[in-house]
């Protein structure tokens, strides 16, 4: 009998070219993944993620699924592939689905919160885990900027060169830019992401703070379509994936929005996408 188990995953990816396996040794944080829950399951386990996220992204709340032969306590599948598990990742929740679920084509939204850390001094602590800027970033400006991209657009401007998605559309559902304390959040959900997308967004989102561009320039580099024209592409170090969103059937665990060093925000509750 093969059952499916859903995990949710936290990890650093500093230490990480990405989240999926590479050849010739290099670092992921799938194959670390894959290693610790064959040693659970004493078969080879692979894994399918959510969304994959670059070389230096972190998640709070990644998904992913898995097949196995074997049946397991939910504590085995997280307190004991913990022990062999690298620190820098952990999984903090376990379940057993349904077989039609599946963790990248069930999910009916991506959410990634990009963390920036706006100081005179570069911090000490999570050098790591944010993105700093010595810059004064006006909020507000940033906020509005935003708004132009809710809803469904070609974001052929915030893509990777190499972004290899069949097409540049995606629909934004949800785009909230806000302070706390040092930190400036960009928090965004969507149907799915292009290569880079978010950190584009927050290259465009940076210079528009810092007073560099107009409020404008966030709408004129979303219809130029040309990625030539929309500046930097922030770091990876601030940008977290936080939530994917699954119809309620199948019963996915919930985990609290992270990064967890941030305050909690009190927010309405959104509507899963039709």
């Amino acid at each position: 009998m093969t059952n499916k188990v859903v995990l949710v995953v936290e990890y650093d990816g500093a230490d990480y070219k990405g989240w999926q396996a590479q050849k010739f040794g290099v670092p992921s944080v799938q194959e670390s993944l894959e290693k610790a829950l064959s040693v659970i399951a004493n078969h080879p386990v692979r894994v399918i993620c959510a969304g994959r996220t670059d070389a230096g992204v972190h998640a709070s709340a990644q998904v992913v699924h898995f097949d196995t032969n074997v049946e397991r306590s939910e504590r085995s599948w997280t307190i004991g592939v913990n022990t062999y598990l690298p620190h820098n990742i952990s999984v903090v929740a376990a379940r057993y689905v349904s077989e039609e679920f599946h963790a990248r084509f069930s999910a009916l939204s991506r959410r990634y919160r990009y963390v920036i850390y706006s100081s005179d001094f570069c911090p000490a602590i999570l050098p790591k885990g944010v993105t700093w800027t010595h810059k004064a970033l006006d909020v507000v400006a940033m906020k509005e900027a935003a708004k132009v991209f809710l809803g469904t657009h070609d974001f052929t401007s915030f893509r990777a060169i190499g972004c290899q998605a069949k097409t540049p559309f995606r629909t934004v559902l949800n785009f909230e830019v806000y302070q706390l304390g040092q930190y400036i959040v960009l928090d965004v959900r969507a149907n799915a992401f292009l290569h880079h997308m978010i950190r584009n967004f927050a290259g465009v989102l940076m210079s528009i703070g810092a007073g560099e561009k107009p409020v404008s320039w966030a709408k004129e580099t979303l219809e130029a379509r040309d990625r030539t024209k929309g500046g930097i592409t922030a770091p990876p170090t601030g940008l977290y994936f936080v939530d994917a969103q699954y119809p309620d059937v199948f019963n996915v665990p919930k985990r609290p929005l992270g990064p967890h060093f941030l305050p909690f925000v009190d927010e309405p509750a959104y509507e899963l996408p039709s």
